[in-house]
């Protein structure tokens, strides 16, 4: 028990700037291992920002609330997933093939093609959550955040990565049946939970739009790059959060 605390934990500090002492946690075993709660901790983030939501509504119209919300989120993880999203476009639109497109997204300067893409994925939250009503928008960010670290564990469990070397080469050479079931079980637990709240086929309307981002996206990347990076992870994220609130606004309308 002791050791998946540490696990946890580590799992906290690499998605997240919230402060974890970890000066006595970290292995390589145990970093390896963290896949296995990042869908955990995508809930535990989305339970914090919809908190946030939740009391800036009591005070402020929805509009402006929402806004200093997804603003407090980019805080709280430190536009982690949002970067990778950008790097990610930045390759592909500007490498002319497998080799230019990884040295581009290893550039940490921003291009054409990813600020495009970060302006229309903020503004895609924006629009999608808007459309919902206090209490959808509340479910929504939880499970959003839970269910979009899925996706990308399940790109790390079905692909190969892309680079011969890089800090999610160790994790995808180690991803165990534990963590996979660890992760799925977080899944199951969190759509039963939004199926207090909201109509269950909301829901599965809501995963028909995060699976087609978190394939659309793949197919952005994996013919180019013949596998997976960090940054493409964050863009797999990015695309079923957005996936899936779309699916939400969609099942409404």
């Amino acid at each position: 028990m002791r050791n998946e605390v540490a696990i946890f934990l580590l799992s906290v500090q690499f998605l997240t700037r919230l402060p974890v002492p970890a000066s006595d946690l970290y292995s390589p075993e145990r970093l390896n291992a963290t896949p296995r709660y990042y869908p955990l901790v995508g809930g535990l983030l989305g339970a914090m920002i919809a908190a946030t939501f939740w009391g800036l509504s009591l005070v402020l119209p929805t509009s402006l609330a929402l806004v200093l919300t997804m603003a407090i989120g980019l805080l709280l993880t430190g536009a982690f997933h949002e970067d990778g999203l950008a790097d990610t476009f930045d390759g592909i639109g500007g490498g002319r093939d497998r080799n230019t497109a990884l040295t581009i997204m290893k550039d940490s300067r921003l291009g054409t093609y990813g600020t495009a893409a970060l302006v229309m994925a903020l503004a895609l939250k924006f629009a999608s959550l808007i459309a919902l009503p206090d209490l959808w928008v509340i479910v929504a960010l939880i499970s959003g955040q839970c269910l979009s670290r899925l996706s990308s564990v399940l790109v790390i469990a079905t692909s190969r990565y892309a680079r011969a070397e890089g800090k999610a080469k160790p994790v995808a050479e180690t991803l165990s049946g534990f963590s996979l079931m660890v992760v799925i079980l977080t899944g199951i637990v969190t759509v039963t939970a939004a199926a207090f709240f909201l109509p269950l086929s909301s829901i599965g309307v809501g995963l028909v739009g995060a699976t087609a981002g978190h394939i659309g996206m793949r197919l952005l990347f994996e013919r180019k790059l013949g596998g997976y990076t960090g940054d493409t992870l964050g863009a797999v994220q990015q695309a079923s959060e957005i996936g899936f609130y779309l699916g939400l606004v969609a099942w409404l309308s």
